[in-house]
């Protein structure tokens, strides 16, 4: 037991006896400090910086109260600012100290080598794959230990006007409906002035009029859904936009969280966890193709990397203005908002990210917010069996309350386009753990606006590569220039049909 609580337990009882209250210098009394008496609760104090998670994180606390008769969960919410050194002093120093935080993934290197975070209990057995997706269990691994619990997570994903996709639809069933009923009446002609029997009934024609129903419309809708780029490609040269659409296929160009679906199939930073630095794949054969293909949708889509935001994009994208965009998970809740508000008179939907082309795949990035058991806590089993609790919420009140989607399966959302996100989340990529390689997300992004904006595609992803390797090794590194691919290839390959 620290010092200090010693001393107060030294105060409280002469306190007691004396019969005067003492009062800690939270302002709280000392009777609720911890579990400094027998019979008391234990307090299992949590902290977090995103004050959208309070309203959630506090209906947790009650519910676990209610149920638990000997711990209770105290949510704190603190500043983001220097968050990893705040735990590690008020652990080293105060007994407000976390025996719980959550943090998103990529910092967990980085506090597990400061003992902030410690193995989980029993992790192997609780992070299945039945239970949380693949990238969920990805992310709290390091050095082959599980030293967190993922709580909720963000990604990205194409999302598209469901409306236009549904007027398409409904347009191209009509004309195939009157192709065939205007045969079948001049079949009918046909037959008739070929001379008909004898007694045979002046009505010769038969209606052949098709009602289309919304099954039919939703099978049409999912049989257009893009595979590839190249099918986004194909769908807006044949596509009959309305008035109002400005662009077929727009998304941010110069953030890395919605651009790093070109590369993340073929470039390796960290291996399967993030956090071995032997691991390190950035330039190669299939990531300068990938780059090239991503530069040469420039010419088709007319993207201007010094005019755009991620915000504006979301807001013209609910404003009709474009069909298909990349987006995170925040931007239901953007939806729904200007839907209640009666400023949206469309619906969307989320789809699986769509390779580039049928010879290059793709995969999204992802981050994972992760409740960590702080190494100095004094309550190892309470601490574990809170974050448990948390993480096996199925209510769907983290969405709810809080606009978080949670990292494990079984949640039951009112919304399919939830389960996609998930799905797409499940074979992201998480963000790697390694210090080494905090800095190669501002490179590149710094790199693809290069490259959107006509860069050599070798040269430069050669430069980012070396300049992590740097990093990695702690020496001066240098790649061997790797031949360009074939553009013609590449350009074939972009612009041909899809089966």
């Amino acid at each position: 037991m620290k010092l200090r609580i010693r001393i107060f337990s030294i105060i409280l009882i002469a306190c007691t006896l004396a019969g005067t209250m003492v009062y800690a210098r939270s302002g709280q009394s000392i009777f609720e400090n911890r579990s400094l008496f027998p019979g008391n609760k234990t307090t299992v104090r949590l902290w977090y910086t995103d004050d959208s998670l309070t309203s959630y994180l506090q209906s947790r606390a009650v519910a676990y109260s209610e149920s638990n008769k000997s711990v209770r969960i105290e949510p704190v919410l603190v500043s983001g600012l220097e968050y990893l050194e705040e735990i590690n002093k008020a652990s080293l120093t105060d007994d407000n100290y976390p025996d719980l935080f959550i943090i998103t993934n990529d910092s967990l290197e980085k506090a597990y080598l400061a003992g902030l975070a410690m193995e989980i209990t029993d992790g192997e057995d609780y992070l299945s794959e039945e239970m949380f997706p693949n990238a969920a269990i990805s992310s709290v691994i390091y050095d082959n230990r599980y030293i967190a619990y993922p709580l909720y997570f963000e990604t990205s994903s194409l999302v598209y006007n469901k409306t236009y996709l549904e007027e398409m639809a409904v347009e191209n069933m009509q004309s195939e409906i009157d192709a065939a009923d205007g045969e079948a009446a001049q079949n009918a002609i046909d037959s008739a002035s070929e001379g008909a029997s004898e007694g045979a009934s002046d009505e010769s024609t038969t209606e052949t009029s098709t009602e289309i129903t919304q099954v039919m419309i939703d099978e049409e809708v999912e049989k257009s859904l893009p595979l590839t780029i190249s099918d986004i490609l194909k769908f807006s040269q044949s596509y009959n936009a309305p008035e109002q659409v400005e662009a077929v296929f727009k998304w941010d160009v110069t953030d890395i969280f919605y651009n790093y679906f070109f590369v993340g199939n073929y470039m390796n930073v960290g291996g399967r966890a993030g956090d071995d630095v032997s691991k390190i794949d950035i330039y190669n054969t299939d990531t300068i193709s990938c780059m090239k293909i991503y530069q040469q949708l420039n010419q088709f889509f007319a993207i201007d990397a010094d005019d755009i935001d991620y915000d504006k994009v979301v807001s013209d994208f609910i404003d009709g203005k474009i069909v298909f965009t990349v987006a995170t998970t925040d931007i239901l809740a953007k939806i729904k908002e200007a839907q209640d508000s009666g400023e949206c008179p469309y619906e969307f939907a989320v789809a699986d990210m769509p390779g580039l082309t049928s010879d290059f795949g793709t995969r999204t990035m992802s981050v994972t917010n992760c409740i960590v058991v702080n190494g100095y806590t004094e309550h190892i089993t309470e601490a574990n069996a809170v974050a448990r609790f948390l993480c096996n919420d199925n209510s769907g009140d983290i969405y709810t309350n809080s606009g978080k989607i949670a990292a494990h399966y079984g949640v039951r959302y009112n919304d399919s386009n939830i389960s996609t996100f998930l799905n797409v989340y499940n074979d992201s990529v998480p963000m790697p753990k390694t210090i080494e390689t905090s800095n190669l997300w501002m490179e590149l992004e710094i790199a693809f606006t290069k490259i959107w904006n006509g860069e050599d595609c070798n040269s430069t992803l050669k430069q980012v590569s070396e300049s992590i390797m740097t990093q990695a090794t702690g020496e001066s590194y240098v790649e061997e220039t790797i031949p360009d691919p074939d553009d013609e290839a590449i350009t074939a390959g972009l612009t041909e049909d899809s089966d």
